[in-house]
Order: structure tokens, then sequence, then C-alpha cells
């Protein structure tokens, strides 16, 4: 936004963007590969922590074991949180990583 003064000079004025404090970044939840769960367990656990179908969790699962990780969920930090912390439970290596704009 932009106004001239007296002299017809352009006075630029700048408005002040408060952000929220609890803004929520977007996060993904990545699983790791390893030698140790089988596919049906990495399976059943994506299917019931995290609610995908069988579908997604097979696809899932094969793309961990092919390409060593996966992003297997993304969304708010404080939604994937619980997620995570349930595979690492059940001894799948799991973490979030906040996601980068580009």
């Amino acid at each position: 936004m932009s106004q001239r003064n007296q002299t017809g000079t352009k006075i630029q004025e700048w408005e002040d963007v408060l952000v929220a404090e609890d803004e929520q970044f977007p996060f993904s939840l990545i699983v790791w590969n390893d030698e140790v769960n089988t596919f049906d367990w990495v399976i059943q656990s994506l299917i019931e922590v995290c609610d995908h179908t069988q579908e997604q969790a097979e696809q899932c699962a094969l793309i961990i074991h092919h390409n060593g990780k996966y992003a297997v969920k993304q969304g708010e930090f404080t939604r994937l949180r619980p997620m995570c912390e349930a595979l690492l439970d059940r001894g799948i290596n799991a973490t979030l990583e906040e996601e980068v704009a580009g």
C-alpha cells in the first residue's frame, strides 16, 4: 500500500503481519527400513497406527524396503507425534521431519 504526501512523493506504508506463536508447519512421518521387522508387521502397524488401507500400507512397506525410508503420513506435528511414538513402541524406526517449502 502506498500514498503520496503533499509534495507528491510516494510514501510507502508497511503493515506488520503477526504470526500466531502456535502456528503448525507441515511435517512428515518417516518410517525407516530395517532388517528386523517383517513386511506383515509394518503393514499391520501402518493400518492400525496411521489409519492406512491395506493397499496403502503394502505400498508404503515396499517403498520403505526399496528406498530405505518413506514419508508414510504428512500433517501437523501435534497430530503426527503420537503416531510416531506408537510406531517406535512397536519397534519400528520412525522419525518426524519438518517439510521444507520450496
